[in-house]
């Protein structure tokens, strides 16, 4: 790239820093908003606010650990009904307004537990009682008003006066009596198909439903949740049907899954409970970001003391860098964890390490009396090679932590990751464009600005 288009780029940086900054940090421009807004009467807009999605660590809530007792249940079917449960339990969860919980399956020894994360749950013992029945499927029928309730309801729909009404009633059929549900795909039209089978008594029961709803719908409910209502083309008998429709091979998987679980009811047992107080949460996290801002002056009162005119391109880049990372953060999001905070911090780390790979490289460059243009593009072209392996292997071994990793790993492997992916662009081509801005003839002289 020429050096018109790096100086292009660097106003374009220092911008999009300013820009960014405000995105991971309103209040200063929403209070000039309100000042301006006082003293004149416009009506200037606040800059919108994202907040940070933080985990339990920071924001306080409650851990929860169930097992599962699988000794009535084959070992093949264990797995994919710890799926079904989980899948079911963050349903219910999504009831208390709770956000970003994380679930997790955990296998070991043989035990079967469900590790459940609530920040900022606000009555976790409401929480404890739902989380701990046993999912419940049932299959509802059309009742008798059938078509007059779907009228109704598309009313209220079309209005938006009145209220809904369930068109299905219940049926002794649940999911006590269903055998199993298996994924399987059309033979003609290659589309993924659910399988449903019954043992006896639910045979004789499914028989007698459909008999009484051929051409009607016959909806499938999993803890009062519609999860399928397929329309029965016949009498179905044998104790096997199959539910066929527009479905993606995920949704189908997730179905099979939230069928077996109710299919096969587990008992959970909660063995333990941990609960965080938001006070302690708030204090890891003032404890954690004051450690990260005397870090981050620590590093650019080293930069700027050691490597003087290129430090400061370096604390430039470093605080585009900075807002960007917060800022994917924000947007992606990201929850935000004291391991996921180290995990940035570390990134930071490598951003400068970069940064110095390309100094030190450039002051060898000025010693061998080449001009500051050429040394320039010199220290980038060799150091590259160094910082590309460097990062490479970390990001290796991140990518390993976040796929095998526990939550609180994870959340320090995902930081890590996107900062370290941001911190090759910023030394590559944030450091690089500021060096073509600021840079000129008469600073090039001034031997003592360049370390």
């Amino acid at each position: 790239m020429s050096q018109k288009g790096y100086k292009i780029l660097a106003v374009f940086f220092i911008l999009l820093g300013i820009f960014l900054g405000f995105f991971v940090y309103p209040a200063p421009y929403n209070k000039a908003v309100d000042w301006i807004n006082n003293k004149t009467g416009w009506h200037l807009h606040h800059f919108w606010q994202v907040p940070f999605k933080l985990g339990l660590d920071l924001q306080g809530g409650v851990e929860l650990l169930y097992e599962a007792d699988f000794s009535q249940v084959e070992a093949k079917d264990r797995l994919s009904i710890m799926e079904g449960l989980r899948d079911v339990i963050e349903r219910r969860i999504n009831i208390f307004g709770v956000r970003e919980p994380q679930i997790e399956v955990v296998v070991a020894n043989n035990h079967y537990r469900l590790s459940v994360k609530l920040p900022g749950v606000t009555d976790p013992q409401e929480a404890i009682k739902e989380i701990g029945r046993t999912p419940f499927l049932e299959f509802r029928e059309p009742k008798p008003n059938y078509l007059e309730i779907q009228k109704r309801n598309e009313e209220v729909f079309k209005t938006g006066q009145g209220s809904y009404e369930d068109p299905f009633q219940p049926t002794p059929l649940t999911g006590k009596y269903l055998a199993g549900a298996d994924l399987s795909f059309d033979q003609r039209t290659m589309e993924p198909i659910v399988l449903l089978r019954f043992n006896n008594e639910g045979a004789k029961l499914f028989e007698e439903i459909t008999a009484r709803n051929v051409g009607k719908p016959v909806a499938i409910y999993i803890d009062n949740v519609l999860i399928s209502a397929p329309v029965v083309r016949e009498k179905i008998t044998g104790g096997r049907a199959q539910i066929t429709g527009k479905f993606t091979v995920q949704e189908a998987k997730e179905l099979v899954r939230n069928l077996n679980a109710g299919a096969l009811p587990v008992p959970i047992k909660l063995i333990s409970q941990r609960t965080v107080g938001p006070t302690l949460g708030s204090i890891s996290l003032t404890k954690s970001l004051k450690a990260g801002l005397w870090g981050f002056l620590a590093i650019v009162v080293f930069l700027i003391l050691y490597y003087r005119l290129p430090g400061i391109f370096a604390v430039m880049a470093l605080f585009v860098y900075t807002m960007i990372s917060l800022s994917l953060f924000k947007s992606i999001p990201v929850v935000l964890t004291l391991s996921g905070i180290g995990g940035f911090i570390l990134s930071i780390g490598m951003a400068v390490d970069a940064n110095i790979l390309i100094f030190e490289r450039l002051k060898e460059e000025l010693r061998e009396g080449k001009d500051l243009k050429q040394a320039t593009e010199e220290a980038f072209s060799r150091a590259w090679p160094s910082i590309r392996d460097a990062n490479l292997t970390t990001l290796l071994v991140a990518l390993i932590l976040f796929g095998i990793g526990t939550s609180f790993v994870k959340g320090f492997a995902t930081t890590l990751i996107i900062g370290i992916l941001v911190s090759i662009f910023s030394a590559m081509v944030i450091t690089r464009s500021f060096f073509a801005l600021f840079s000129c003839r008469r600073l090039e002289k001034i031997k003592k600005l360049w370390g």
